[in-house]
């Protein structure tokens, strides 16, 4: 049996369109975010002098280029080399905690209520920190925005996936003393091969113990088969991106009957090459199809954008009215991983 799908771009119906303005007032609620692809040019800069991060003239002088992937990248890998920088300067607690504040001060700017920011720990101990400061400084960064500002957060913490699970479960268990205080979910992110579930098996069914959620970056730009994998092997409640959906009816049949929510990033499938266009994007489908869908940035910084802008790309895509985005705030609020006083204070802002 094969899925069909009909890919329409709706833009001539514009009597619900919503208007940016409309979008940049509205309460938003973001749940695929990077620290390390959202950060401030000239804080790196910064940073970089404070901390003795040696940059080059050239890195210097054209930061806010190499921060940003192109528009269209040959694949996941190259746009992921807008990453070599930020992770370079992250190395230490200050840093961590400044960037940190940073996101989230950006996203309450544009009127984000909350926001789960994901990391990997591992990638920030290069100059002598643990994991578990790593983590701690971005608790703390995160703590001191949602006191200054009207917005809540959690963080997630990625495993990499072309790094061993050995490192997955360090990870994991450097973060269990923070979870359900700061931490909420592990995720495991960066290049996308075809079976890489079979290699955390053992690391994310301990995170399944310890209580974490579990949100997978899969069939971005691998086959629907990673997020059949994803859900039966890792126990995922939530996909990243599962863009490649569409060529897995078991996969597809087990989202849409169980709910669980595609974090969908417009912008970024563009530029990694998961989508050729966004008049071509399967997400459309989906969300005809009533499939439980949220709209992310994945990266500010990497992919030049805010959750603004991306809701305007979607409202124009998907036809949205109010109703429907509230609809679709609501629906992304419980599936957040926020405890349940939070999703209460989140709905009430609609």
């Amino acid at each position: 049996m094969k899925l069909i799908y009909n890919f329409v771009f709706k833009l001539g119906c514009g009597y619900k369109m919503l208007s940016k303005e409309n979008i940049y007032d509205f309460p938003k609620i973001e749940l695929h975010c990077h620290l390390d692809g959202s950060l401030r040019a000239n804080s790196i800069l910064e940073e970089s002098h404070t901390n003795d991060v040696k940059l080059t003239d050239r890195e210097k002088y054209n930061i806010e280029n190499l921060l940003k992937a192109p528009k269209v990248n040959e694949s996941l890998v190259s746009y992921l080399k807008s990453f070599d920088i930020p992770i370079r300067v992250m190395q230490n607690k200050k840093s961590i905690e400044r960037f940190t504040f940073e996101v989230y001060e950006d996203a309450s700017k544009e009127n984000v209520k909350y926001l789960e920011l994901r990391f990997a720990p591992s990638l920030h101990t290069k100059m002598g920190l643990n994991q578990s400061e790593v983590i701690e400084a971005a608790i703390s960064g995160m703590k001191n925005a949602t006191k200054k500002y009207d917005i809540e957060g959690n963080l997630i913490l990625c495993c990499m996936k072309n790094l061993s699970e050995k490192i997955a479960i360090e990870t994991i268990e450097r973060g269990r003393d923070y979870l359900n205080h700061g931490v909420v979910a592990v995720d495991l992110a960066g290049p996308e091969e075809e079976g890489f579930s079979t290699k955390f098996i053992n690391a994310m069914s301990l995170a399944k113990k310890y209580g974490y959620k579990i949100t997978i970056h899969a069939g971005e730009v691998a086959s629907g088969q990673n997020i059949l994998d994803s859900i039966k092997m890792l126990d995922a409640d939530r996909i990243g991106h599962g863009v490649r959906l569409y060529d897995n009816i078991e996969a597809y049949e087990i989202i849409k009957n169980r709910n669980i929510m595609l974090e969908v990033c417009p912008t970024s499938n563009i530029q990694t090459n998961a989508v050729s266009s966004l008049q071509s994007h399967p997400v459309v489908s989906y969300y005809n199809d009533k499939l439980n869908l949220c709209i992310n940035t994945d990266n500010r910084t990497v992919s030049d954008t805010t959750l603004t802008e991306e809701y305007v790309i979607a409202s124009k895509l998907l036809n949205m009215g109010k109703d429907d985005y509230n609809k679709m705030y609501s629906n992304t609020v419980k599936s957040s991983f926020a405890d349940n006083s939070v999703k209460e204070f989140l709905l009430r802002k609609i």
